[in-house]
């Protein structure tokens, strides 16, 4: 079963915040009354020590709310697990997800309550899978609300008009194209020759939802499959590869830093 970090992240703030803040206003004013003053100077006797859960709370309180703060409105790092969005983001890319560029957020709810800006056409997004509403997902933005997506002979058509394109090479059993979408350009994957269930067809992204696809075009599930992604599931823009890690029997490579496009 996978775990909601982000919901871990918050009850664990809240938890040692609270205990803290108690301890402060109440328990410590109780712990001084109880100890009694000293029979010489009238002061209070040498302070007991702090419960261990008060100590645990003052210690990890301070360091889980920044993480919080920093995690959920500014920047979350994040692994890539597969490779639907190859060659622009292979296996175990670690990257850098903007938290605050479609908006800032609530933790876990995912509620938006300060307006900074929308996702682009072009731009590399994470979201929460719409299945389930936990998985982290990584798709690249290619419809708007209220536009017309058509896929057809892995040619991809925005509003009725085919989006640039052009060959870059052959690596059977791939082929690699350039794109242009929204004002970026980006590389993407096509197989050679027609592939089962490539997910053409035609749609209109509704109201308050964006269209998402990956440049691995013959090797992604995603809005040709499950559908679009509504607002209240995204996450953030992802921005750069800050390292490369393949796996825990490997060194991790920095040779992949850079901007994301």
């Amino acid at each position: 079963m996978d775990i909601n970090f982000p919901l871990v992240l918050v009850v664990l703030t809240f938890a040692t915040g609270v205990v803290w803040l108690a301890d402060k206003l109440f328990l410590r004013k109780r712990r001084l009354a109880a100890a009694g003053p000293t029979p010489e100077a009238g002061e209070p006797a040498e302070e007991p020590k702090e419960p261990w859960l008060v100590d645990v709370s003052r210690s990890f309180f301070p360091v889980l709310a920044i993480v919080l703060v920093l995690r959920s409105f500014l920047v979350e790092p994040f692994q890539i697990p597969s490779g639907s969005m190859l060659p622009t983001l292979e296996v175990g890319d670690f990257i850098l997800v903007n938290k605050y560029a479609y908006g800032l957020r609530l933790p876990v709810a995912g509620t938006k309550v300060i307006e900074v800006g929308d996702p682009e056409r072009g731009d590399v997004m994470v979201f929460r899978y719409p299945e389930d509403g936990a998985t982290n997902y990584i798709k690249r933005v290619i419809g708007l609300p209220g536009d017309h997506i058509r896929y057809r002979d892995k040619q991809l058509y925005v509003n009725g008009k085919a989006v640039p394109r052009e060959f870059v090479a052959r690596m059977p059993p791939m082929e690699r194209w350039r794109e242009r979408i929204g004002g970026v350009e980006h590389d993407l994957y096509l197989s050679m020759g027609r592939v089962s269930g490539s997910g053409e067809g035609e749609w209109v992204v509704p109201e308050g939802h964006y269209f998402v696809m990956g440049d691995n075009r013959d090797n992604s599930n995603d809005s040709r499959f499950w559908g679009t992604v509504p607002d209240d599931m995204v996450v953030g823009k992802a921005f750069a590869i800050w390292m490369h890690w393949q796996s825990l029997t490997s060194l991790p490579s920095f040779e992949r830093v850079g901007t994301i496009e």
